[in-house]
This record gives C-alpha cells, sequence and structure tokens, in this order.
C-alpha cells in the first residue's frame, strides 16, 4: 500500500517535537499530513484534526508505547500506526529515531500491514475501549487484596485472593503480565493470557487460553471496590454486582510492519 495521507501524533516533548518537524521536513512534498491537536498548538499550526476524527492512510506516533495506546484507544477507524520511539522501552514504538526518516521513507513507497489482536472488555452491558496490551483489575485501595472467580467459557478456572488480576494480549504479554510472572506469547499465536497478581495461593500460575473464549471474572467480596484499567489509559470502578467480561474484539490494532522481527525485538529490548 503506498499512503497519500498521514497523520501525525507525539508525546509533545521537546525532542518529540524537534522529530516531528525533522519529519515533515522530509515528507510534506510527498503526501498530505494531518497533525493532532496537541502536537499542532506546538508548532503553530491551526489545520490540526482530533485523533478520534483522523482519517488517513497511515498514523505515525511519535513518544512511547503509550503515545501509541492512548492513539488506538481513540481511533474510531483502525489506522496502521508505525511509532518512533522516543520513550524508555518503545516495545510498540520499534522504530529508533536514528532509523526513523529511512524506515518512514520506504513506508511511503510502499507498507503492509500487521494486525494484532484486541480485547474486548464490557462490564455488565457497557463496553470499554478494547485492550491492545491488557486490562488490569486491581483493588482501588492500595494494600489491600481482591477476592475473585475467574470463569472460562462458564466453566471454573480459577477463585482466589490476590492482589488483582491481569488478562494480557499476545503482544500485552512482554508488558504488564511479563512482569507478573506471565509467559511471553508470539504475537501470531491466537490466545490470552490470564495473569494472577500477587495471588494468596500457592497453585495460582498465569494461564494462556484461547482466544475465542470468553472470559468472566466475578468479585466475591462485599465492600470491596476494585478497578479495570485498559492499556493503563482507560479506567473504571467495578464492585461485586458487576459482572466483568472478556473476549476477542472484533477490530484488531493495525501495525505498519517494519524489518524488525518480534524475537529480535525480545533480545534487544528485554535481555539485559
Amino acid at each position: 500500500m503506498k499512503p497519500k495521507t498521514v497523520g501525525i501524533v507525539s508525546r509533545c516533548e521537546a525532542d518529540d517535537v524537534k522529530m516531528v518537524k525533522e519529519i515533515i521536513g522530509e515528507i510534506q512534498d510527498a503526501v498530505k499530513i494531518v497533525l493532532d491537536p496537541r502536537t499542532g498548538a506546538k508548532l503553530n499550526r491551526p489545520d490540526s484534526t482530533p485523533i478520534a476524527e483522523i482519517n488517513v492512510d497511515m498514523i505515525i506516533t511519535v513518544g512511547g508505547d503509550g503515545t501509541i495506546l492512548r492513539t488506538l484507544q481513540l481511533l474510531t477507524k483502525p489506522t496502521p500506526i508505525l511509532g518512533i520511539d522516543m520513550g524508555e522501552i518503545g516495545f510498540l514504538a520499534d522504530v529508533n529515531p536514528e532509523n526513523a526518516k529511512e524506515v518512514i521513507k520506504k513506508a511511503l513507497d510502499e507498507f503492509e500491514v500487521g494486525q494484532r489482536a484486541r480485547l474486548a472488555v464490557r462490564v455488565n452491558e457497557e463496553a470499554l475501549p478494547p485492550a491492545t496490551n491488557e486490562a488490569v483489575i486491581v483493588t482501588s485501595r492500595p494494600a489491600k487484596i481482591l477476592y475473585f472467580r475467574v470463569l472460562v467459557d462458564g466453566k471454573e478456572l480459577e477463585t482466589m485472593r490476590a492482589d488483582g488480576l491481569v488478562l494480557a494480549t499476545p503482544t500485552g504479554s512482554t508488558a504488564y503480565a511479563m512482569s507478573a510472572g506471565g509467559p511471553i506469547v508470539d504475537a501470531k499465536i491466537d490466545a490470552f493470557v490470564v495473569v494472577p497478581l500477587a495471588p494468596f495461593k500457592l497453585s495460582a500460575r498465569p494461564w494462556v487460553v484461547p482466544a475465542n473464549s470468553e472470559i468472566t471474572v466475578e468479585l466475591l467480596r462485599t465492600g470491596k471496590e476494585a478497578l479495570v484499567v485498559v492499556d493503563g489509559q482507560y479506567t473504571q470502578k467495578i464492585t461485586k454486582k458487576d459482572v466483568i467480561k472478556f473476549t476477542k474484539a472484533k477490530a484488531p490494532a493495525l501495525f505498519v510492519k517494519t524489518d524488525r522481527g518480534f524475537y529480535a525485538k525480545v533480545r534487544d529490548k528485554l535481555v539485559a
């Protein structure tokens, strides 16, 4: 695919804005450029467009993984994302700043799109934003423990006391889920990961379940308030009366494919 329109979304820190200016200088004669309002304000460009209304062939994010996750949650139309890593880890934003211009130039000639499964999250009948990395259930008060039951397709998986629970996509298996002791899952595997956080039970271990499963979480203690946090971007309170369900989202997250493979990224980013 050869893009005709390109969106640029940034974290808006000083180095990010400098990189955005360099990118614009390189590509402004080849494609139409659309900026998000925060980036547009930094560059004194009034012709910006809210992320939810951006309609382009490709979006370049300049920042870290949080910039990508925020952009994905705000987009109303699935759009391929190319992330320039200006953050500290950048597992989703896998283009180094020094290689950015070269990678962008190749993408403007033609690019391929990779799909990443997302988690659809529902609290009762309310749909929350889908999770590209993970949805986390944690207590709303520090140092307090939750008591909950996890079911897969209506069958009990675990009942436990723990600080919380992480439900991660393969993409998110290298994020919070990995830090909590979960496995690293290749993004090509059609599955989700269920990882308890500091469980008060020796037998509680992470699970990998098929992506076509319906995962249900029920809080079992009255008076305990908890939070559902989606990709670190969206938070909602839940109580014992709420039923939280997780399924595979209909719309995947789209990314511009680069030459860096999954295993190379794991070695580069996660092996010290």
